[in-house]
């Protein structure tokens, strides 16, 4: 089953919202015969691009191999949600790594906010990095653990951009029923997705980065230099960098056993206009709540409410995607009931068993970077840097990242699929407890 082409045109974006709205990039041609490269990069997507980019800043000769089209995966399908932190909040990280490695795992996430903030504001980046992300908690008995952890980073973590919010507050800030309290976070924020990959596209080739696009890595072969065969080329490269995320298929079975592809769904609805925006959403935060199947909306540039969840048991899309998201959105914000949707889209992301993003040297110069279990757009893109240190030298950060546990999930590649559904579904009942 090939994830690229599955639910997919092979060189075409998705109908979404962003790729409509977006500033296209000229096609780049698809790689052909024999190439060298310092560093061969594949996946054009957050990983990739910030890799590809930075790794030519630093004089490298870089080769990038999409399969598709730059910014084709989740890297321009997504939220855009800029989340502070790690995937798991700090107290777990503490229980699952220790106090030291998890305040290292905080300053990384930090760092990775403002490499998002410092890319949006180049000139060849055509998206505005909006503050401010909702956590709201849908049931009451979580809200006493939301404040408490405002407290934790507060004192413990020196972090004082997030508050807590109680049932009025949130209330004030989001209008629905749905919620109880929770924080809001203005050291996080939201932006285009796509915009922010095609502006990295711009940024790594401006560099001197060689991108190609519908160049699918049908085999990688280790060695000094490495070897990656697509059809119609040879590239031989002393680095090579792994950016796949949700689209690995078989390249890297290692890989492939910590990192499990779902799908899922966003939909963008007609324009509402500033003033019912705010009625809405005051102060265009983005939001997320406490479900495990996470529902997760903001408002375009244009005044669109872009709401985002429902889960999937399957590879292929549900033919009604608009359906499917509608009766979430619909129980969040009743008032928005029939409200005209113009765009409706899915995407692969990559998760992992304990949803921390998993880095692994497949061999000494072969890098992975992947399984941001929907918390990548800053993470993403900070791995990218990331890899292009570690090439040059310093692994420092790698290093820390890769030492998180990333477990197999269980019954390996051929399981993890069935084994997955029943968890979602067991999850899937929890939130409505």
């Amino acid at each position: 089953m090939d994830l690229l082409t599955i639910n997919d045109r092979p060189g075409e974006y998705p109908a979404s919202f962003y790729a409509g709205a977006a500033r296209p990039l000229p096609r780049f041609d698809a790689a052909a015969g024999a190439i060298t490269c310092d560093v061969a990069v594949v996946g054009g997507g957050f990983t990739g691009l910030s890799a590809a980019w930075h790794l030519a800043r630093r004089g490298f000769d870089v080769v990038l191999l999409e399969a598709q089209r730059v910014g084709f995966g989740a890297s321009g399908r997504n939220g855009g949600q800029v989340g502070q932190g790690q995937r798991l909040e700090q107290d777990d990280l503490e229980a699952l790594v220790g106090h030291d490695q998890a305040r290292a795992l905080w300053r990384i996430a930090n760092q990775s906010v403002d490499l998002v903030r410092e890319v949006a504001a180049h000139d060849e980046v055509h998206a505005t990095f909006h503050p401010g992300v909702i956590h709201a908690a849908h049931r009451a008995r979580d809200v006493p653990d939301y404040a408490a952890y405002v407290e934790k980073l507060r004192d413990d973590y020196g972090y004082d951009q997030i508050r807590a919010l109680d049932r009025d507050d949130l209330r004030a800030l989001v209008a629905s029923p749905a919620y109880h309290g929770g924080t809001l976070d203005m050291g996080a924020g939201h932006i285009d997705p796509l915009e922010l990959a095609l502006g990295l596209a711009r940024l790594a080739t401006g560099a001197g980065a060689r991108i190609f696009e519908g160049s699918k890595v049908l085999r990688l072969e280790e060695g000094d230099p490495a070897r990656l065969i697509t059809e119609d080329a040879h590239v031989s490269a002393r680095h090579v960098v792994l950016g796949c995320n949700g689209y690995l298929g078989g390249l890297a079975p290692r890989v492939a056993a910590r990192v499990l592809p779902i799908n899922n769904y966003v939909v963008a609805t007609e324009p509402l206009g500033p003033d019912r925006q705010e009625e809405i959403i005051r102060g265009n935060h983005a939001v997320a709540d406490s479900k495990f199947v996470v529902n997760y909306f903001r408002f375009s540039d244009d005044h669109r409410l872009l709401f985002g969840g429902t889960e999937s048991y399957r590879y292929r899309f549900p033919h009604d995607i608009a359906g499917a998201v509608r009766r979430p959105l619909e129980a969040v914000f009743p008032q928005l009931k029939g409200v005209p949707i113009s765009h409706a889209w899915g995407g692969t992301l990559g998760i992992t068993m304990n949803r921390m993003p998993h880095f692994e040297r497949i061999s000494g110069n072969i890098l992975s970077l992947s399984g941001y279990s929907g918390h990548g757009v800053a993470l993403a893109t900070l791995a990218g840097q990331i890899a292009a240190e570690t090439i040059a030298g310093q692994a420092e950060r790698f290093d820390i990242m890769a030492r998180v546990p990333t477990p197999h999930f269980p019954g390996g590649v051929a399981l993890r699929w069935p084994l997955l559904v029943l968890a979602m579904l067991w999850f899937s009942l929890r939130d409505r407890l």
